[in-house]
């Protein structure tokens, strides 16, 4: 069973390291919120753990995490389906584009754009993981 990840992403490389964490985790729109007065976006996902050892009987795990950015001035959406709540969205990446705006990019073109005055992320995993029989993958072009 892997460890429970907690790490806190305050330049390009740290979010590189978060990025790759939550590679192929699920989330629903719903679970997906600004909290404008807090300056605050939180992410509630269904992390797989890459990171979990490949060599044990369960190779694959899943977790509840929450992904947390602060200082958060603006948030846009392109292709999100906000009036879809229950839609799962399959995170893929996250990037720090310039010193002031983080993009998360989802499956089938999806997008959520951050605008922030100073990057403070933090990932940290929540209750505890299961064994899942499946392991994401992407065709390779």
């Amino acid at each position: 069973m892997p460890t429970p990840l907690k790490l806190t992403a305050l330049d390009a490389d740290d979010l590189a390291v978060v990025s790759a964490a939550v590679q192929d985790s699920l989330v629903a729109v719903r679970d997906c919120v600004h909290f404008k007065d807090e300056r605050r976006f939180v992410l509630l996902l269904n992390r797989f753990c890459w990171e979990a050892d490949p060599t044990v009987e369960a190779a694959h795990w899943r977790t509840h995490s929450a992904l947390v950015f602060n200082e958060v001035k603006a948030v846009r959406h392109h292709d999100v389906p906000l009036d879809e709540p229950d839609r799962l969205l399959d995170l893929l990446s996250v990037t720090l584009e310039n010193d002031h705006s983080v993009t998360l990019r989802f499956a089938a073109g999806r997008a959520i754009r951050l605008e922030i005055g100073r990057l403070a992320c933090h990932l940290g995993d929540v209750g505890e993981p299961w064994a899942t029989p499946w392991k994401p993958a992407h065709p390779v072009d």
